[in-house]
């Protein structure tokens, strides 16, 4: 009998830091379990799909990263897709399902996502499956088995309904999504995302979810003897459970296939250069300079660099970023060396090739790990040790945990049931590898694993917070160090990487009175082309920087003051820069430098509120009714002078700094004054903010 062949789909992801990207590989082991034979690209690989004659339903797994702009391998695909001279039926043959990976964090959630989803539509392309809109902020998890569950059959109806289409193209005809998805979809809701304890625990029978492989009877994993369970807590922790979870039947994901075989080669001593390992744009430039601007009881500990780039070509401007490039804690290397029971082979090479007999497909040999490294090399400069385990992760480390107890937590922390504990006692509380596998001391995996799972160690970005044409061949930055408290899977607190690295770079210095020669970094360039100052200087602007947040707005008043020197004659608008912090005395960063920005002109107005000041402040936007403690309420006394800025004189709004709350509590507020003052609805201001964004009038620089 002839083959049967397998209908096909198209899966294409566009995808910045790798989790989109394993959504779609993860679809694409699946495909032929449930009878279809798919095709997976992504979105830069024009060359291996072709959208303008696809008659195959296709798949789209797209994330979101900076200010709501695609994943760079995305870039070219919607810039293409947004085309104006494209025709509406252009994609009129075309039949897709979306999903979009956002953080509601940040102001512009799923936007890429929903950008290529418009323009599909206005295409003229059909939906057959309803787009999930997953949120990292509460755990993709949520939004992502769901949409996940029902895809399955969804394209399994699109399948046959384009095959008994093919002779006559139907134009125009959405197709409906089966009922029976409708009601599944509804849990995608945005509304939804927070996991309900009464459906997490009950869903022992459920045996339809897409990457269930195993469902494990309680009685099977449960410690049998009393004196196991007088060991539980009075409270769930990390290493425990308490009814109904411990004694729930678990939906665990599909263990992922092992694809890649590594090994230790020992070789003689060769001295190895440590350091990032692409070294084509990185410039190792000198710190010349390291100033705490907080003072010792701040609940936040504030520094400035200068680096020197005199001797570099490194040409930045007001509101571009830069990266550091810093290596894992020596420290936590060690321990993990350790802990893999690798210690006395840190120096050995690790040779890494594809598994010949893997099930995984399309499986590569990681590009971000330099042939012939060291062990100590590729754990300090190649892996984010310091990632969260994913629960993919979590669940490969199952399969390496001796201990019952163990094993079966490990089980409930990746499963469907265990979605609420895994998110608070690993996603939230920022445990990494070296901190999940103390935990859990049965757990021994393999250096293979580890290479598998962790992600490549990325570089820190950090706003310049200077401007050339004041200081010349010097580059500033600003950063708060960051503090990770004590946790049940943390017995002791830690310091955020880069910036508790940067601190000990530099901390012999800051301590000693005398002059010190000061270390190296490693950085690159990262223009922003969009969140600079209008390049017409008579344009007025507005900018709200509350903390570190103002970093990049001193690089924009450095370049002002500037011009404003060399142009005497010429129209300069007028600026706004809105500053909060906690107290007036302790962390007004930039403080005098603002003040002399208000003294000679180029600031026009400057804001400050202190959130933890219990005296009344005598300042310019305070009011002793009302005292504003945060950003918001300063640009809410305003509200008139700013929507006139906006709306009438056509100018811009700047903001930076923290994105779960600062920058969503500013978008509500612009919302409220734009209702206020235009006398317009919800919708009709959303509209307007909108426009704002499409203008580039309203620009984001901000981080979680």
């Amino acid at each position: 009998m002839p083959c049967e062949v397998k209908p096909r789909f198209v899966l294409l992801y566009g995808s910045q830091k790798g989790q989109a990207q394993s959504i779609a590989e993860g679809i694409f082991e699946e495909a032929d379990k449930h009878g279809f034979e798919a095709e997976l690209s992504c979105l830069n690989e024009n060359e291996k799909y072709n959208l303008e004659k696809e008659r195959a339903p296709v798949v789209f797994i797209v994330s979101t990263t900076g200010d709501g702009e695609p994943p760079d391998n995305a870039l070219k695909f919607v810039k293409n897709l947004k085309k104006k001279t494209l025709p509406s039926d252009h994609y009129q043959h075309l039949t897709y399902a979306l999903l979009a990976l956002g953080d509601t964090n940040y102001a512009n959630f799923c936007n890429c996502g929903k950008t290529i989803e418009r323009r599909l539509q206005e295409l003229g392309a059909k939906q057959f499956y309803a787009t999930g809109y997953a949120d990292d902020g509460v755990g993709l998890e949520l939004v992502v088995d769901a949409w996940l569950e029902g895809l399955w059959s969804a394209v399994k109806q699109a399948s046959q309904k384009m095959a008994s289409d093919a002779s006559a193209q139907q134009k125009g005809n959405v197709m409906q999504t089966p009922a029976f998805l409708e009601v599944q979809l509804n849990r995608l809701s945005l509304s939804d995302h927070q996991p309900d304890e009464k459906n997490t625990s009950n869903n022992a029978t459920d045996g339809k979810h897409a990457t269930v492989v195993e469902q494990t009877a309680a009685t099977e994993s449960k410690p049998g003897s009393s004196e196991s369970r007088t060991e539980l807590s009075s409270a769930p922790s990390l290493t425990s459970s308490l009814p109904p979870l411990s004694e729930s039947a678990l939906n665990i994901p599909a263990l992922p296939p092992s694809y890649l075989d590594v090994s230790l080669l020992e070789v003689d001593a060769v001295a190895e250069t440590l350091g990032p390992a692409n070294k084509g744009a990185l410039h190792e430039v000198p710190i010349s300079k390291a100033v705490k601007m907080t003072s010792g009881d701040a609940v936040k500990t504030a520094l400035l660099f200068e680096l020197d780039i005199s001797d570099f070509q490194i040409d930045y401007h007001p509101g571009d970023a830069f990266n550091v490039f810093c290596p894992n804690s020596a420290v936590e290397v060690e321990k993990l060396l350790h802990r893999l029971g690798l210690w006395d082979k840190q120096n050995h090479h690790v040779c890494i090739s594809l598994l010949k007999d893997t099930k995984k497909k399309g499986g590569k040999v990681p590009t971000h790990i330099p042939n012939n490294s060291s062990l100590l090399y590729l754990l300090t400069w190649c892996l984010e040790i310091r990632s969260v385990p994913k629960k993919v992760f979590v669940r490969a480390l199952v399969e390496h945990t001796g201990d019952s107890m163990q094993k079966r937590r490990l089980q409930e922390l990746c499963s469907k049931q265990g979605a609420a504990d895994y998110n608070l006692f690993v996603r939230d509380q920022n445990l990494s590898i070296l901190e999940l596998l103390t935990a859990f001391p049965s757990c021994l995996p393999s250096l293979s694993l580890l290479i598998e799972h962790l992600p490549k160690l990325q570089p820190r970005p950090y706003s310049a917070a200077s401007s050339c044409l004041r200081h010349p061949g010097k580059l500033h930055f600003v950063f708060n160090l960051v503090e990770f408290p004590a946790c049940s899977g943390r017995p002791d607190g830690k310091r955020g990487l880069c910036t508790g690295w940067l601190f000990d770079l530099i901390s012999p210095a800051l301590e000693s009175s005398g002059s010190r020669l000061l270390p190296k970094v490693h950085v690159s360039l990262r223009p922003n082309g969009s969140f600079r100052p209008p390049s017409d200087p008579a344009v007025p602007f507005v900018m709200v920087g509350p903390g570190t947040g103002v970093a990049p707005f001193i690089g924009f008043l450095q370049q002002r003051e500037k011009q404003r020197l060399e142009n005497p004659g010429a129209a300069f608008g007028e600026t706004w820069l809105y500053f909060g912090c906690r107290h007036k005395d302790k962390d007004f960063l930039f403080r005098e430098e603002l003040e002399d920005f208000v003294s000679n002109g180029t600031l026009n107005h400057l804001k400050v509120c202190f959130s933890r000041d219990n005296e009344e402040v005598e300042w310019e936007g305070a009011q002793s009714t009302a005292r504003p403690r945060y950003v918001q309420h300063n640009l809410l006394l305003d509200s008139k002078a700013i929507t006139s800025v906006l709306l009438e004189k056509s100018g811009s709004i700047y903001v930076c700094g923290d994105a779960k709350n600062m920058a969503k509590d500013v978008n509500d507020t612009l919302m409220e004054m734009i209702k206020t003052e235009l006398q317009v609805d919800q919708l009709e201001a959303m509209k307007t903010l909108a426009v704002l964004r499409e203008e580039k009038r309203y620009l984001q620089d901000i981080w979680g």
